[in-house]
């Protein structure tokens, strides 16, 4: 079991006293602003990107107070820390969750939880000849997907259980690392209600922020494993089915991106839209990170962009202050840019 406390550490150690505490708990909490959806990328951390939303800043200052009192970190700056020696051995030592990957299944964790709880109760159900029951999910859309892929699947309704039940099992079975009974405690079938997170927690003794790590981290294994070998799950392939992946613009850097490409620049943008030039700057920097192949070649001189890569290099740095007192022709926005668009290179 991966403990809450070495995905801490592994973040404190990637941003390595260049971020705030607080930049973390953002990614954790999938913050979508500039400035978290750049720390994601520049310090090789998209797979925690959202993975504990319900995660309280109460809740995050005493899991930090606890690594300070173990002595795995020490301060180096107001809210910021680095690992100690200890901290570092520490973490050699211990493992990180193998399958979460909280950038790419964030947008529809929740809904395969949704579609997969809902199947599970409605074939058990059908198994038994049960028609009486109250649906453990009100989600219009999922009751809607149900119904589709009941009046599509080519499997027999009275062989729909059995065939889940084998894909399952054929799932779980796979992957050593993983606590089935984190999932099976939460699931309802014919005359059975499943656990709340809650009880469920209480139930393997462990805490409910280590209990959402280890139910985000199976139902990602889940997915993946179907994603892998859909013609294996023809069942558990369903629950894929017509996912929309979360667009990984802000609504607002949409907006401009819409004005960019119709031949306007940043300072019109920012007079049509009536916003700060800092603000359409922090939408560029979003499309150096997002948007495939996008060119910064307006915005910063090849030279420039070379320069300030070889000195975040060399000092192996991606604070902005660093890199400008060392390239002063070089202004903050244009070192941002630069490394939204190539600085997680080097760190990957």
């Amino acid at each position: 079991m991966c403990k809450m406390e070495n995905i801490l550490l592994y973040c404190l150690k990637q941003i390595n006293g260049e971020r705030t505490i607080y930049s973390i708990y953002h990614l954790l909490n999938g913050k979508k602003s500039s400035q978290t959806l750049q720390d994601a990328h520049l310090f090789s951390l998209k797979k925690f990107f959202r993975i504990l939303d319900p995660l309280t800043r109460e809740t995050f200052d005493e899991m930090i107070n606890n690594i300070v009192e173990k002595k795995l970190v020490e301060p180096c700056g107001e809210q910021r820390y680095k690992l100690t020696n200890a901290g570092h051995d520490y973490l050699t030592n211990e493992s990180l969750p193998k399958y979460i990957n909280g950038w790419r299944f964030h947008p529809y964790t929740l809904l395969v939880w949704e579609r997969l709880s809902l199947l599970i109760q409605v074939v058990s159900n059908i198994t038994f000849q049960e028609s009486k029951y109250i649906p453990i999910q009100k989600n219009t859309e999922v009751h809607n997907w149900l119904k589709v892929f009941l009046k599509r699947t080519s499997i027999p309704k009275q062989k729909l259980g059995e065939v889940l039940f084998l894909e399952l099992v054929a799932c779980l079975e796979q992957a050593s690392d993983i606590n089935p009974a984190v999932l099976v405690y939460r699931l309802t079938g014919y005359q059975q209600i499943g656990l709340t997170s809650m009880q469920t927690s209480k139930m393997l003794n462990i805490d409910s922020v280590q209990y959402h790590l280890e139910f985000t981290n199976i139902l990602h294994y889940l997915i993946q494993f179907v994603e892998n070998d859909p013609s294996r799950f023809k069942v558990l392939s369903s629950l894929l089915a017509n996912l929309q992946q979360e667009d990984s613009l802000t609504l607002s850097s949409r907006k401009t991106w819409i004005l960019l490409n119709q031949g306007c620049s940043s300072e019109e943008i920012a007079r049509i839209r009536n916003l700060k030039i800092s603000t359409i700057e922090d939408h560029l920097v979003e499309f150096a990170l997002n948007v495939e192949g996008f060119s910064i070649n307006t915005y910063v001189d090849v030279d420039v962009q070379r320069k300030i890569l070889e000195i975040s290099r060399q000092q192996e740095t991606r604070q902005l202050k660093v890199i400008r007192d060392t390239l002063k022709t070089a202004s903050y926005f244009q070192i941002r840019l630069v490394l939204a668009k190539y600085g997680e290179r080097k760190w990957n």
